[in-house]
């Protein structure tokens, strides 16, 4: 049996990876930030670890602990958060928070898994957005994080491509989740709206977002399972693809990239 660690099992596509992959007869390590989302995790079956991925004690930890439990095939960085808001209004230190989850925690984990994947063989599989390959209004902070974590992926890609280690990138677009949800915490401790020059623009368009039930799903917005769908491509398939899109927008956006940016980064990355 194969073992994925999962990070963000709390809810959303992290959770649907987590069942869909038990599935398919994979033995899933789950990760969640909250002690009762942990607990909610036990008490279906699954082995389970703490990760707070702005801690790097705790992403330390975790990487020990993951690997106490025996061989670990693949590692899926899912775990990530949004804070929305116009970019002339995100302070330094809403950067840095986003930033040390979204990619130095991710990548601190993936570093520490790679010794163990060198050895044995492994696939990292990261959790991008079609907002790593666009830029939209509101969304700085995150578009940031996914724009560095598609270029990182990429250099690892090309790097490790001697070794027995593949990296992969997952393209979801719009996917029924929480997120938006879940960015409200940090909307609150980091975007001063009323202060802004642009409060009439939050009045009219971001907050009703945030903050009233969506009347109706997002246009081309597609289940969790569909991105979990890709991840199993991407942990199963002999030849994994560098990238997989998931849903209308993502594949739109990525067709320059398919045909020009991956193969353009290789080929000059070999030649470096």
């Amino acid at each position: 049996m194969k073992t994925v660690l999962i990070t963000g099992c709390s809810s959303g596509i992290g959770l649907d990876a987590a069942r869909h992959m038990r599935g398919r007869g994979w033995r899933v390590i789950a990760t969640c930030r909250k002690p009762e989302d942990i607990e909610a995790r036990r008490a279906e079956g699954f082995d389970t670890l703490p990760l707070e991925l702005g801690c790097d004690d705790s992403v330390a930890h975790c990487a020990e602990a993951a690997l106490a439990l025996g061989r670990i095939d693949a590692l899926v960085n899912n775990a990530a958060f949004a804070i929305p808001g116009a970019a002339e209004d995100l302070p330094r230190g809403a950067l840095r928070a986003i930033f040390e989850a979204n990619l130095f925690g991710t990548h601190d984990l993936t570093r520490r898994l790679i010794p163990h994947f060198r050895a044995h063989g492994g696939r990292v599989v990261n959790i991008s957005s079609v907002l790593g390959l666009i830029g939209i209004p509101w969304r700085g902070a995150y578009v940031a994080t996914k724009f560095a974590l598609e270029g990182l992926t990429d250099v690892l890609r090309v790097e490790m491509a001697d070794t027995g280690v593949k990296f992969i990138l997952i393209e979801p677009g719009p996917i029924g989740t929480r997120i938006r949800q879940n960015s409200i915490p940090h909307f609150e401790t980091w975007i001063d709206w009323r202060a802004s020059p642009r409060a009439e623009q939050y009045r009219r368009t971001l907050l009703g977002r945030l903050y009233e039930p969506a009347a109706k799903k997002d246009r081309f917005e597609l289940p969790p399972a569909a991105v979990s769908a890709r991840i199993a491509q991407a942990l199963e398939s002999p030849r994994p693809r560098p990238r997989y899109y998931v849903t209308t927008p993502t594949h739109v956006s990525g067709i320059g990239r398919r045909l020009l940016s991956t193969r353009a980064l290789d080929w000059f990355a070999r030649r470096s």
